[in-house]
Order: C-alpha cells, then structure tokens, then sequence
C-alpha cells in the first residue's frame, strides 16, 4: 500500500485494545478514516508490551480486519507509545553560525534538533521526542520560527520525551512479527492532542488528560507550546477492578457494571436504585445500589486525578490555563466526570471528540473519545511523511545524467577532433606503407 502521500496506516497498541486504522488526506486537508478495526489487547499491561506473542496476534487479527475493510495492504504503520516509564525533561541547546548576514535555514533548525539527541541520559533510557519550544536569535527572545531571520546565535529550549529502551523495542519487535515495518513511535499524548484539541485551546492554555485502560496521559500546553507531558500508570482498569473487588464480582460484570450505571459523583446517584447481578456458578444473584457503586468509582476517579492536578502543578501553567482541561480516552464518558473534575480543579471541563481534522462525512464509528490516540496518529503520520517527501523530491534531479559545462563540451569536441585526425594519419600511414611494400 503506498503510503508516500495518499495514505497514513497507525496502530494503537493500548492496555484494553488494540487499534488499527487507516486515514488518506482530502483536497481540502481534512483527513478521512477509510477503515478502523479494534480487538482485545492481550499481553499489554499499563501501556507496556509483557507478552510479545500475544500482542502480536492481536495486532495480525485488527489488521487483517483493516485491511479487509479498506481493501489495500498495510506495510508501514506509525504507533503509539505510553507507560510509567515515559518522563519529560528540559533543555537548551544553541548554535553558532559563521556569518550574521546569511539567513538562518531549516538545516540549521535540524542540527540544532539533531545535536539535542546526543545529550547524556540515564542507562536503558532513549530520547522518543525533541520537541522545541520556543528560540532566541542574538539575545531575540520569544521567536517562534527562526527560518529567514539573520543572526549568528541561534538558541533553542527544548521539551525532550525520554523511554525505556527495552519498551520501544517490545513495540517494534511485535510490529515486525506482526509483518510490518515502524515508521516511528509517537508519544500518545501527543498524537491525542492534535486530534481533539483546537488550535484556539492551545493558545489560550489548556491540559488534555486522555484516559486509558492502563494508563492517563497528560499534555499541557500554553501559547500554542507545548509545555508538559506525563503518563500517569493507572485508568479505567483500576475503577473495575476496584467494583469487582467491593462487590465481590466477577471482571466483565464489574466493566459491564460501570459503563452501564457507573457515576463519578456519589452524592448524585440514587439510593434506592439498585442492580441485581447473577451469582457465581448458581449462586445467590446480588443486589448493589447505585449510590454504593458510584462512591466506589468515585474515590478511584479522586486519585487519578490528585495525581493528574500534580503534574499540572508541576508543568508550573495550572494557573495560566483559560481553556481548563479537556477530558478524552474511553474513561472519559464515565457518568459525571467533567462535574467531578471541575469541582476539583475549578477549570473548564470538556469532553473532547477526535473530529478537530477529520472530514465531515468522516466514519461515525470514529466519533468517539477511545479513538482519539488512533487519529491523532494518523495525523502524526501525515505531519512526518510532509517533512520526510519534499527532501525527496529536491534530491531527484541528483539522479538523473548531469548536463555537459561549456568547457567540457569544448574539450569534448576536442577529444572527438583529435581523435579524427589520428583515425585520419594512420588511414594515410597505411596506403604509403603499401605502395612502399610493393616498389
């Protein structure tokens, strides 16, 4: 399948899923998702790979539902990565250039970027992203865009994500079982950000917290930089297991429990409504009260997000965000969430929906908050196939034959001449050496 340009394959290998989708860009920019296909995700654990085998064979099987629907072959894919392991760090890298008069180029951009790859990290540790945040040109602070400008000092503060090597080579190692090549790993923070976010929401200042089976993802932004990144190891597993547990259920009763009658604020549920569950193998059905099960949800939701304020804290923008949070990820539908969360923090609360760049007559399917990882991918993919295809196209013409210069056509026709004129002697040469011969 040529993915060149026409289109973008992803995969989101998540804790309770594994997605695989597969958009293609329209004349007007917006993106269409031309099919997505989700299975159970086995051998995945808080958003790390335990089980190669398994995760691998639930990768074949959504692809192959992919593919069968789209009706084109995957080859190359980009995927999402998240886990405890992920951490973010602060850095500032500057260059200096030879001449204040030449104008400062993306290729001085790039060995900036390229040389923030080199900087020492703990063992076992990789760089996944260099992401600048902002540049100063000649004591210039605030500059946004250097390319074009003139200066000599080029400086840069960078937002840098760091992982476990050993993650993001379980990811590969399941993508090339799986009969497939990694374009590259994307931070799924990131990847949630550009699907559901709006640009204006990025300005103003605004933390998408994207909750997951396994894991919640953070991203802050402010003045339309990123400003912080984080994965909190705990999601949507740790509230049913938390109901299986109180309620002495079994797992899919307890998942089946909370989506169906779970609320995130108990003094909203009513006590006099109750569910009836069947018992085990035979046994006594059980009744549980609502209000009961949305204390339970409750408390597990209250330090999820203590521990999503704290990073906000810690970014230092908790006070600078006018657009407050955006809730995605399939935890986010829970019943009264957003109400819990801006009794919380006091922010704005919204639910974001992965619709930002995607094509009116986009799939309904796609329209939900589980698949904004998915989609951000996809939109990822076409943000990097954009900076790696141009180089491509300008690099062509080294291919094809060079042109002669004037000088090498001049001594060319020489070469040709003399070349004559020797043919031209020994022709000479050979009929004075036969009459010769026969005097």
């Amino acid at each position: 399948m040529s993915q060149k340009e026409d289109f973008v394959a992803a995969i989101d290998i998540g804790t309770t899923k594994i997605v695989a989708i597969v958009g293609k860009r329209k004349e007007n920019g917006k993106i269409e998702i031309l099919g997505i296909s989700k299975t159970a995700s086995k051998g995945v654990k808080r958003g790390v790979v335990l089980n190669i085998e398994e995760a691998v064979n639930s990768i074949q099987k959504t692809v192959e539902d992919v593919q069968f629907t789209v009706g084109k072959q995957i080859s190359d894919v980009y995927v999402g990565i998240a886990g405890q392991h992920i951490k973010s760090i602060k850095n500032r890298g500057y260059i200096n250039r030879d001449s204040y008069d030449d104008e400062i180029t993306k290729e001085d951009i790039n060995a900036l970027i390229q040389d923030m790859y080199k900087i020492p990290i703990d063992v076992g540790e990789e760089i996944i992203h260099v992401l600048p945040q902002n540049y100063i040109v000649d004591n210039e602070t605030g500059v946004k865009n250097p390319v074009g400008m003139s200066g000599k000092r080029v400086e840069a503060n960078f937002h840098i994500v760091i992982g476990q090597i050993s993650s993001a080579k379980n990811i590969g190692k399941c993508i090339s079982k799986a009969g497939l090549k990694l374009n590259q790993l994307v931070l799924e923070p990131l990847a949630s950000s550009e699907a559901v976010l709006t640009d204006d929401e990025k300005e103003a200042g605004v933390a998408l917290v994207d909750i997951g089976g396994g894991t919640t993802d953070i991203a802050v932004y402010y003045d339309d930089i990123i400003r912080h990144t984080a994965v909190i190891p705990f999601g949507g597993d740790v509230v049913t297991k938390d109901i299986k547990e109180g309620c002495s259920i079994l797992q899919r009763q307890a998942e089946l429990l909370k989506i169906q009658y779970g609320s995130a604020l108990g003094d909203l549920a009513k006590e006099e409504e109750v569910v009836s569950i069947p018992g085990i193998s035979g046994r006594e059905p059980k009744e549980i009260s609502f209000k009961s099960l949305a204390y339970i949800i409750q408390s597990r939701m209250e330090e999820i997000f203590d521990a999503v304020i704290y990073e906000i804290e810690n970014s230092g923008y908790f006070d600078r965000l006018s657009a407050g949070i955006v809730l995605t990820g399939g935890g986010a539908l829970l019943k009264h969430l957003p109400a819990l969360v801006k009794f919380k923090t006091g922010m704005d609360v919204r639910i974001g929906y992965p619709t930002e760049h995607l094509a009116t007559d986009a799939m309904d399917e796609v329209n939900h908050p589980m698949f904004s990882t998915s989609v951000g991918l996809v939109l990822k993919g076409f943000e990097q196939n954009q900076k790696t295809v141009k180089p491509k196209k300008e690099e062509e013409p080294e291919f094809e034959p060079e042109e002669e210069t004037v000088e090498e056509k001049i001594e060319n026709k020489k070469e040709s001449k003399s070349n004559f004129m020797n043919n031209l002697k020994k022709v000479f040469t050979d009929i004075f050496d036969e009459d010769d011969a026969e005097m």
